[in-house]
């Protein structure tokens, strides 16, 4: 047991992870491309969030690309058998940074055997297919081919389970129909709270919830309401963020990232944090924010 179970744990496929667990994409270069200004420094965030408790980390070769899966190769192979790495496929990267997408089953066939050898497994815990319709928000449109190509790698045995990243509830559906899904990664936060009804049928379900931009991503989270509010209970903004998404639903797994062992330590404690009713009332005041 580790102090990071007093946030408690959730299923992820045939693993039961701590609910806090650590994204790898802040390990990159500026704009998640090229590799990290300190790459020692890289290494040790990922050894000590693995030392502090984590158990689920979340990656994806496009990420850099291959940079981060490299980093945590070289910082944690061989692997922790309670360690969970997910990843994501569906995208690739330009030589101008841009991400494209890459949603053909040879892309995707590409993508997972990538992965396997960058962070040098035989098969990958989890895979999401990431969605590529609006940046942060999911749009409709047919998954069939997709995840039709990923139930057959898992049936060849190069990823044992399936998960959809910037999907709606219609693509779970469609994907649930030809294979299990196990967790929907979307944009998730104080400030951007559309998927409420989505992530309480999901945990009625028994599937895990992770918020991608936990803390607002590339546009952090501000809101004087909740800087009042931390300022109350002696904890950061981003602390009560944090422990406002583990006290809205037991299947929240969350993948706070940093490239700072200072702010890893600072996410990590949010599990102590409990906050009270009142508090709680204040921070669902907060408005939304608008669609982009």
């Amino acid at each position: 047991m580790t102090e990071l179970t007093k946030a408690g744990t959730y299923k992820l496929g045939e693993s039961v992870v701590t609910r806090m667990g650590y994204g790898a994409m802040q390990l990159a270069g500026p704009g998640v491309f090229g590799p990290p200004k300190d790459e020692a420094a890289a290494i040790a965030v990922l050894r000590e969030a693995v030392e502090r408790g984590v158990d689920h980390i979340d990656t994806s070769d496009f990420y850099g690309p291959h940079v981060t899966n490299r980093l945590i190769r070289e910082a944690l192979h061989p692997y922790a058998d309670d360690l969970v790495i997910v990843t994501k496929v569906g995208a690739v990267r330009g030589a101008d940074a841009s991400w494209n997408p890459a949603q053909s089953p040879a892309e995707l066939t590409r993508a997972v055997e990538d992965n396997l050898r960058h962070l040098g497994l035989d098969s990958l815990a989890v895979v999401n297919l990431r969605i590529m319709g609006d940046v942060h928000r999911p749009s409709e449109g047919s998954i069939e081919p997709q995840v039709t190509a990923l139930a057959a790698l898992r049936e060849r045995g190069l990823l044992r389970h399936l998960g959809l990243s910037n999907a709606t509830p219609a693509q779970v559906r469609e994907a649930q129909a030809i294979a299990p899904i196990v967790c929907v990664q979307n944009m998730y936060n104080l400030a951007h709270r559309d998927d409420d009804a989505f992530l309480d049928d999901l945990a009625d379900q028994g599937i895990a919830y992770v918020p991608f931009f936990p803390l607002g991503g590339f546009s952090p989270l501000q809101s004087a309401t909740l800087s009042t509010v931390a300022k109350r209970l002696g904890a950061t903004e981003m602390q009560v963020a944090l422990a406002w998404l583990l006290q809205r639903a037991p299947n929240l797994l969350l993948i706070p990232g940093t490239s700072s062992p200072a702010h890893l330590r600072e996410n990590l404690a949010a599990v102590d944090l409990t906050l009270p009713e009142d508090a709680l009332a204040e921070l669902a005041t907060i408005a939304p924010a608008p669609a982009a």
